[in-house]
């Protein structure tokens, strides 16, 4: 979702730039001129007598930078657990992969019986990751059993492996589509 919005705010904003700086190049009105500046003296003197244009300006510009700025501290965050830390017992450590975690968490969910596609993602921090998965289940599966299967087999297996002591997850659990079953 957040790449879906990020595309469509910087293709607004691409939108907007691109034609303001073909106004400004082109030199159609209000910048047909050497001279011609964003705001004249008799544009900034016209809202003096209106108390209440200036500091709604200033507002509006206050809440866009604060919304970009908000908009950009979003982007630097990770969505995905890059790496994993192990305990290794001897003081040191080592680091796995967040996406062979990934890829052996996925492997098992989708081994197991009823379950036709799962998506799996880490994260959280390097000592405690979370994972988040997601499970299409094929229309007769048992969705319970499942969830019982993925917390004891996959998710069992990758946190002893990667010596976690607690790998905590969200499952969300869907129905796949499939096509109508047909007597003949």
């Amino acid at each position: 979702m957040l790449s879906v919005v990020n595309r469509v705010l910087l293709g607004l904003v691409g939108l907007v730039l691109t034609a303001a700086g073909a106004v400004v190049l082109a030199g159609w009105p209000p910048f047909d001129g050497r001279a011609d500046v964003l705001l004249s003296r008799a544009d900034r003197m016209r809202w003096r007598d209106a108390g209440w244009w200036w500091p709604v300006v200033i507002g509006g510009l206050a809440v866009l930078f604060v919304l970009s700025l908000c908009w950009f501290l979003v982007q630097l965050r990770r969505r995905r657990l890059q790496e994993v830390l192990v305990e290794t017992g001897d003081g040191e450590g080592a680091l796995l992969r967040g996406r062979a975690l990934e890829a052996a968490l996925l492997s098992d969910a989708e081994s197991l019986d009823g379950v036709e596609r799962a998506h799996v993602l880490l994260r959280g921090r390097r000592t405690t990751p979370e994972a988040r998965m997601g499970l299409a289940l094929d229309a007769r599966a048992d969705p319970l059993s499942t969830l019982d299967a993925v917390r004891a087999d996959a998710l069992e297996r990758a946190r002893t492996s990667a010596g976690l002591d607690r790998l905590p997850a969200e499952v969300r659990l869907r129905v796949a589509r499939h096509g109508a079953e047909r007597a003949r």
